[in-house]
């Protein structure tokens, strides 16, 4: 983060609500507020040599504030924006709206080796403390069936944008899941687009060793892979190698956060995929498809 000025004026007029956002965070907060006819407001940032922040909000805000902040990078980030709260809610704000279109540490939500943490629990219990509303897109929830088991709040489905970007390019293909957990979000398209599915089985063997198997005949030989979360490549890479055994031709991928360690887009496309397109959760080169549309209708 870095510094960041103008942040002190006040939010003049007679509105009940604003935008509020970090550097980084800007551009999706002012189309966000250009979707809702809602003014949009930096929001200061200072770092002091021993690496503390310092933030700085508009000196009086009106009853319902909403933040919006690209959660990639989560470490450096979360601590500050409790820090916005709190400033947002000493400036006037009775209201504070967490829009965060990627959730950190959503997918550790059980012990799977003894000595571990639930940081989907944790994170839960940091939000708690700043927002009475979290909205997010495609949440990676697993065990638990809803966002507001773990904090108030909303997981929006990228169905809808990832449906529309297929007929955008005119995709009559079929759709495909890596495994089970794929299965919602890809019967979430296939439900809006008609186009026929399967889902794989994955066993995975460590953070980048995975196999991934698909079971009978494909439906057709063009296949979109279709997935919620892409880190280190490897699910997708061998589901788009399996699938290649299977007789597909063309396969490409629609992912929803482009988390993408270093090497996973060509990891990926050693493994025959030919296109990789995102949703803008996540900044991202990949990035194709919006979801602002999608946050703005559920504010």
């Amino acid at each position: 983060m870095v510094a960041a000025v103008g942040a002190r004026r006040p939010v003049r007029g007679a509105q009940q609500a604003a935008l509020f956002a970090v550097p980084d965070s800007l551009p999706w907060a002012r189309a966000l507020g250009k979707k809702r006819q809602l003014p949009v407001f930096p929001i200061g940032v200072h770092r002091f040599p021993d690496g503390e922040t310092l933030v700085r909000v508009p000196a009086n805000v009106p009853p319902r504030a909403i933040v919006v902040q690209r959660l990639h990078e989560p470490d450096a980030k979360l601590f500050p924006l409790l820090l916005v709260a709190d400033a947002l809610r000493r400036a006037g704000a009775r209201d504070v709206t967490l829009v965060a279109p990627y959730l950190p540490y959503m997918r550790q939500d059980t012990v799977f080796r003894p000595g571990e943490p639930v940081s989907q629990r944790v994170l839960g219990d940091i939000f708690r403390l700043g927002f009475e509303r979290v909205l997010t897109v495609e949440a990676h929830l697993h065990r638990v069936k809803r966002l507001a088991q773990v904090m108030p709040g909303q997981s929006i489905s990228a169905a809808p944008a990832i449906a529309a970007y297929l007929e955008k390019i005119g995709w009559r293909g079929c759709l495909a899941g890596p495994d089970v957990e794929s299965a919602s979000w890809v019967r979430g398209v296939a439900n809006l687009s008609g186009l026929p599915w399967v889902v794989g089985t994955k066993e995975r063997r460590s953070d980048r060793r995975v196999r991934v198997a698909f079971a009978g005949k494909l439906p057709l030989p063009e296949v979109m892979l279709v997935d919620d979360i892409a880190s280190s490549g490897a699910t997708l890479a061998q589901a788009a190698r399996a699938l290649r055994h299977m007789g597909a031709r063309v396969v490409e991928v629609a992912v929803v956060h482009a988390i993408f360690a270093p090497g996973a887009e060509e990891r990926m496309r050693r493994a025959g995929i030919r296109r990789i397109v995102s949703c803008d959760t996540v900044p991202h080169p990949t990035n194709q498809i919006s979801c602002v549309t999608l946050l703005a209708e559920a504010l």
